[in-house]
């Protein structure tokens, strides 16, 4: 029987006690810019790709995915920022729901219009908890999302959020500061909700340095994801540090 997804992102944290996720977002890449850098992420260190963003302006985004997962053998995961980002050409993607925001358009009005395309397209699944963390400024995410993200010094409320959506089945939770995000989410947060959790739980946004990456492991996280850092410098170089701190750490 062949492994999940779930399965697979669980085996790289018992491996390496944590790992790192690259984000690809399509609307910020040419075709050939994507498959360039899926390569360069695969052999300096990444564990996984993901694919998405919050607007998704473009309209290739079948043929992105499917661009990156013929580059790239490691696995890549839809990271939609609504119902239109899906693609069968994926290893499976990411269910989120914004549990941080009450807006139920994202809590749960942009899975059901998914649902039937995922259904027919067998794109297999991870519940996940999306949380966003008050950053500095106001991100591309919640400007979209139309939610307040959570505050930045309040670590027991995101830490409640995170025992709901484990109690109510969710197999991982997502911490996220935002794209281009002024600060990271805060290591005391980490720390908090992963004493409340027992679900893998990633951490991204503002994630510009690997000295940061190397503390929020510290605290707790169960895998890093850089966006900016890379696309605008897509250095194997920069690659290679960010996944030794996450990695080194980790043993």
């Amino acid at each position: 029987m062949s492994m999940t997804l779930l399965d697979r992102l669980k085996s790289v944290v018992h491996s390496h006690g944590a790992g790192y996720l690259v984000l690809l977002d399509p609307d910020s890449y040419t075709l050939s810019e994507l498959v360039q850098t899926a390569k360069l992420c695969e052999a300096n260190g990444a564990d996984g790709l993901l694919v998405g963003g919050s607007t998704a302006f473009g309209n290739q985004f079948d043929e992105a995915v499917q661009s990156i997962n013929d580059a790239a053998d490691i696995p890549v995961i839809l990271f939609p920022g609504s119902a239109r980002q899906v693609s069968a050409h994926a290893d499976g993607m990411l269910l989120m729901s914004l549990i941080s925001g009450r807006n139920p358009q994202y809590l749960i009005g942009e899975q059901v219009m998914a649902a039937p395309a995922i259904r027919a397209l067998g794109v297999e699944t991870i519940p996940t908890g999306y949380m966003l963390v008050e950053s500095g400024h106001t991100t591309s995410v919640e400007f979209v999302s139309n939610t307040k993200p959570l505050p930045r010094d309040k670590p027991k409320l995101a830490a409640a959020h995170a025992m709901a959506a484990e109690m109510l089945g969710m197999q991982l939770v997502y911490l996220e500061a935002g794209s281009g995000a002024q600060y990271p989410v805060p290591e005391t947060l980490v720390a908090a909700v992963r004493s409340t959790v027992a679900i893998p739980l990633i951490v991204g946004g503002g994630i510009t340095d690997p000295t940061t990456a190397r503390t929020l492991v510290a605290a707790g996280a169960s895998f890093i994801v850089t966006g900016t850092a890379v696309e605008k410098s897509p250095e194997p170089e920069l690659m290679r540090r960010f996944a030794n701190a996450i990695h080194k750490h980790a043993d």
